[in-house]
């Protein structure tokens, strides 16, 4: 019977999953494209890690006490850095009571949403999106409400978000720096943002929640300026992880912090610890919690992926691609010129390069390309990228 319910569940997510089964089982998942292959898929790195993480980890490793590798939840050490780093970067008193810390952002939205987020009440999230924020929401028995972004620029259309909000909303999903696009919600789309979901919260005698997808705080362009969605609403829980900035991915830390305003903050906090243990211990390994003090200073060449992004686009666009220029992330956006983006990127798989396909990420007729790819196999790349676009569609 057991295994009857769980086949039913994972059939019922089966539609906001579709293609991702696929993609998983793919070439570049499998680690079975060649040696010289161009791999633009997933933010994973393809060079050594950064020589300060290495070390931070190899510190780590000497137990101090016999409780050093013990089971850890979220421990004083690391709620400490995470609280100083934000108090000192949105210039707000956080405090290490109300940072949870968690095996990434993955585990983050499984966390506040299996807390805050009852069966029945329903999620917004924006489209495009990251792969699986609607089988997170269907996950714990919530309605997600897809919201599309503005195509042309990729912004937050706060009037849609404002349509879409009802008596049964609970939370919202916001992603800045977006993944795919790469847009940077300015302050006043998201004081305007603050002022909706304030207003609806009023109306419905609960607050609606606001989860914020930070995970590319820290890689944005041009010298542009970050300002966090929780800096302008206090029903805000903030969600990070360190495996962008680090390009660590596979190395899973990441936190939640509850804002300094929340209304309720200890109940809050008292649900998502609890929520942390039956998602399934989504607490950080011990190792990394042990070197975070000198994980959180770290960062991958910010200016070296700004380059790349320079590159890539005045060489595609050069191609005839209409691409985006991201202000943050490291990804581009391009249309595709066969109306079949599956067709033309199975095309330049043939090609030995790699990207995924706009289908995946609900936008059809567009593929994106992931700047962590390094310069080698962009420059291989490119000669291949505008050979391809003056191919006819099959």
């Amino acid at each position: 019977m057991a295994t009857n319910a769980i086949s039913r569940r994972i059939r019922g997510l089966s539609h906001s999953l579709s293609g991702l089964i696929d993609l998983l089982n793919s070439p570049v998942m499998a680690g079975r494209i060649g040696p010289g292959a161009c791999d633009f898929v997933f933010g994973n790195p393809h060079e050594l890690a950064l020589p300060g993480f290495v070390e931070a980890l190899q510190r780590a490793t000497v137990p101090q006490d016999r409780d050093w590798f013990a089971y850890k939840m979220n421990e004083p050490e690391a709620t400490q850095v995470v609280a100083d780093s934000l108090s000192g970067s949105l210039g707000r008193p956080y405090t290490p009571e109300h940072i949870l810390m968690t095996n990434g952002t993955f585990a983050g939205l499984a966390v506040v949403l299996g807390a805050l987020v009852d069966p029945g009440d329903e999620v917004i999230f924006i489209s495009p999106p990251w792969f699986f924020y609607e089988a997170l929401i269907e996950a714990v028995g919530a309605t997600p409400v897809r919201v599309d972004a503005d195509r042309s620029t990729f912004d937050l259309d706060v009037d849609a978000v404002r349509a879409a909000i009802t008596p049964r909303t609970r939370g919202i999903i916001i992603n800045s720096p977006n993944n795919p696009g790469g847009k940077i919600y300015s302050p006043e789309t998201l004081a305007r943002l603050s002022e909706v979901l304030t207003g609806a919260s009023e109306s419905a005698g609960r607050p609606i929640y606001l989860f914020s997808d930070e995970a590319y705080k820290r890689i944005v362009f041009d010298g542009a300026s970050y300002a966090s969605p929780t800096e302008f609403y206090e029903s805000s829980l903030l969600l990070y992880t360190y495996g962008k900035t680090l390009l660590t991915p596979g190395q899973r830390l990441g936190y939640i912090a509850i804002t300094p305003g929340m209304p309720d903050a200890a109940e809050v906090a008292e649900a998502l610890f609890l929520a942390q243990t039956l998602t399934g211990w989504a607490f950080p390994n011990a190792l990394l919690q042990h070197a975070l003090a000198d994980i959180e200073k770290l960062s991958i060449d910010i200016a070296h992926l700004e380059r790349k992004r320079d590159r890539m686009v005045e060489a595609l666009t050069g191609a005839g691609y209409r691409v985006t220029n991201p202000e943050g992330t490291f990804y581009i956006v391009a249309r595709s010129p066969w109306e079949d983006d599956l067709a033309f990127t199975k095309a330049l798989a043939e090609q030995d390069v790699y990207v995924l396909p706009g289908s995946t990420f609900e936008l059809p007729g567009f593929f994106r390309i992931s700047l962590t790819a390094n310069d080698e196999m962009i420059e291989r790349a490119l000669p291949l990228f505008a050979e391809a676009i003056k191919q006819p569609a099959p």
